[in-house]
């Protein structure tokens, strides 16, 4: 990942978003990040990317697709986050989201003249989206490469996933090691309006467990402490 020129790097608010951008920066890309408001139920996020964008100093877009309309998914609709680890695919999958993520990054990367997108996928340590494997990052590639004007003039964008074979406590090292402040950052699935975590939903655990693994102390805000 040599660095030099314009990336657009994903940035959610959470703790790998945070990681992503400070990899993509400590490689030498001017950063651009984007944020998207797709109707999360966990807003205080998207001002997380606002602190975390700020304190990294990159330049942040964001913009707004309702997949409330849409549903399925704890995070976009009515449906209650689960308090307890479930099996397959869980209710917080949000269908496409990934897909639309990439097609926004992809569009302003475009624009933008960048050949290079970051997105903090993890395929190790998560809660089994499928959208977050290898072999759809590739496909997703080779799509790119054909559906765009850059891919078929010859500069296909390359969509690095720095995270992906990594587990969140090797995250969590690496992060602290490139100097993120990941008391800036959210990662639940119920986060209340001040970004305060539930500590019961999968991404808490995740999360707590990352922290717990390295011995690093974890700054995280929670609701209370009866709930962690």
């Amino acid at each position: 990942m040599a660095g030099k020129g314009k990336a657009v790097v994903l940035l959610s608010g959470g703790l790998d978003s945070a990681t992503t951008l400070a990899v993509a920066q400590d490689a030498g890309f001017a950063c651009h990040a984007l944020a998207v408001d797709y109707g999360q139920r966990h807003q205080s996020e998207l001002k997380a990317a606002r602190r975390i964008a700020g304190r990294a100093g990159a330049d942040l877009k964001i913009v707004a697709v309702d997949l409330r309309a849409i549903g399925g998914s704890a995070l976009t609709d009515d449906i209650d986050v689960p308090q307890a680890q479930t099996s397959g695919i869980p209710i917080t999958y949000v269908p496409a989201r990934n897909t639309i993520l990439l097609s926004l990054a992809l569009g302003h990367a475009e624009v933008l003249g960048a050949r290079d997108i970051f997105i903090g996928v993890n395929a190790v340590d998560y809660s089994g989206y499928p959208d977050c494997r290898p072999e759809y990052i590739k496909a997703y590639e080779d799509m790119a490469s054909l559906a765009t004007k850059a891919g078929i003039e010859g500069a296909p964008v390359k969509i690095h996933t720095p995270l992906i074979e990594l587990s969140k406590a090797e995250i969590v090292r690496l992060g602290t090691e490139l100097g993120v402040d990941y008391s800036l950052t959210v990662s639940c699935y119920q986060a209340d309006a001040d970004g305060r975590a539930c500590g019961v939903c999968d991404s808490c655990r995740i999360r707590r467990k990352g922290f717990e693994e390295t011995g690093i102390p974890d700054p995280t805000r929670y609701l209370s402490s009866e709930r962690r």
